[in-house]
């Protein structure tokens, strides 16, 4: 439709400038598919628009605008169109829409709001809001307050249960359960000494299979059939020693806490110790009763209480509000041009499951974004995801340089109903969704990072963790 010509529009992507302003797009008029055409992208692209949820003919899309004048249509099931109800005007290429975006913050010369210029989910041609330094310490107060003054009691549910494996179990059995009841984790109990010893853990199955694939071990069948937890813990042990350049020592001690300590407190203790959760134990009375193993404590469960405390008083947080692009939260991947930012991890689905598990321990990742060749994402391997591989009773003697990402994955989808793989899995999100928005679908059962992905092509640019939130919220 449109000829080469549409060049002599004023363009103001020819006008070089320090900022893009983020401007949202919006169709309300219906339609299967709807997608955006203008003269910023010099009328050589179309825009694909989301379908608002909750909205119904409602589309919208969010794209950086340089401050000027703009020129632009809609693209509604084959057919061009204009919204009546915006300005627009009569051209040479018919009737097209207009917008001037703002120019006041072209002089601004800072990086941090740049990055926060980028993209937003407000009104067209709104800024990003911004948040002053005293609002953010003002924030970072009020959450410190009460996860200080709130004990790990509230997190306690009112029935349930709760896996403890004995040091004794052998290790087969053991990722055999944890398969089998969907956990990634459970504490080791030593009924000899009484006392809980340590935690077997997703990424002790990693380790397994790589040592078991890197050296020929010398376990026969059955040796491998009845080789302990324990055994296992004084090899890694052993192994640690030998190989960790950190000045760690090894074995590490049980981090675990009790029901009546501050929810701070125990946030600290898995953010400080890099793990995923810490045991809530009773300990023994003075009659030597054994000490009992009450809870599992995450992150997610205490931000849960945050999300459920703040939930009718969110305006005396001001940072909620705030676009996850607008502040120092999560990791992403590098843009065009950025030279100081580490490569986000990314794999792609015929990639062998022994690169993949390389990166979760070297990289000290729990996940990892399968995406295809646009980048875009398909499916994401998680530590987690490798107990999937103790339903196979030959798993000591799999090739993981043989065997696929894909394959991998296709071991474990029996887990899992179709619904439970799109909702679960793959939670996403997108660069303008709100700190609010982010910590609600983060406090979910189960759900421990979001993918952020481009509106549209999914492709992937960056991810949230649950311990990127707390990081930021304590400072």
């Amino acid at each position: 439709m449109f000829g080469s010509n549409m060049d002599s529009v004023l363009d103001a992507s020819m006008v070089p400038a320090t900022v893009l302003v983020p401007s949202r797009f919006v169709w309300r008029h219906g339609g299967n598919s709807v997608s955006l055409f203008g003269s910023f992208t010099r009328w050589s692209q179309l825009i694909p628009m989301l379908p608002v949820e909750g909205c119904d003919n409602v589309f919208q899309t969010v794209y950086g605008l340089t401050p000027g004048y703009h020129q632009f249509k809609f693209y509604v099931d084959g057919q061009w169109r204009y919204d009546e109800s915006l300005p627009y005007e009569s051209s040479e290429y018919g009737m097209v829409n207009t917008v001037i975006s703002a120019t006041d913050y072209m002089d601004v010369d800072n990086e941090a709001f740049r990055r926060m210029a980028r993209v937003t989910d407000g009104p067209q041609t709104e800024m990003v809001p911004s948040i002053s330094d005293a609002d953010l310490q003002g924030s970072r107060q009020r959450v410190s307050l009460f996860l200080s003054t709130h004990t790990v009691y509230e997190l306690l549910p009112e029935s349930g249960k709760v896996f403890a494996f004995d040091v004794d179990l052998p290790v087969k059995q053991a990722f055999h359960i944890l398969h089998e009841q969907g956990i990634p984790m459970a504490p080791l109990c030593d009924f000899g000494k009484g006392q809980f010893v340590g935690v077997l853990s997703a990424l002790d199955f990693i380790l397994i299979l790589r040592e078991l694939g890197s050296h020929a071990s010398n376990l026969t069948e059955e040796e491998l059939e009845t080789h302990t937890i324990s055994a296992w813990k004084e090899g890694k042990a052993y192994l640690n020693r030998q190989n960790d350049f950190h000045g760690r020592a090894f074995p590490r001690r049980l981090i675990h806490a009790g029901p009546y300590d501050n929810l701070k407190d125990v946030a600290l203790k898995i953010l400080q110790n890099e793990v995923a959760t810490v045991p809530i134990i009773h300990p023994s009375s003075e009659d030597g009763s054994f000490p009992q193993l009450l809870h599992l404590a995450s992150l997610s469960g205490i931000l849960k209480c945050i999300c459920r405390y703040f939930r009718h008083c969110a305006s005396s947080l001001p940072i909620l509000q705030l676009p996850i692009c607008a502040i120092p939260l999560g990791t992403w991947a590098p843009q065009i041009g950025e030279t100081n930012r580490q490569p986000l991890a990314m794999l792609r689905p015929s990639a062998s499951l022994s690169s993949a598990l390389s990166l979760l321990v070297q990289a000290q990742v729990s996940s990892i974004p399968i995406v295809d060749d646009n980048d875009s994402l398909v499916d994401i391997y998680c530590r987690s995801d490798i107990t999937a591989l103790a339903k196979d009773t030959a798993y000591t003697h799999i090739n993981l340089d043989e065997m696929t990402i894909h394959q991998a994955l296709r071991l474990g989808q029996d887990l899992y109903s179709p619904y439970e793989l799109r909702s679960q899995r793959c939670q996403m999100c997108l660069r303008s969704d709100s700190l609010h928005k982010v910590m609600e679908r983060l406090a979910n059962p189960g759900v421990r990072r979001l993918v952020i992905v481009e509106a549209g092509s999914k492709r992937v640019e960056g991810i949230v963790a649950l311990s990127d939130i707390f990081k930021f919220l304590l400072g």
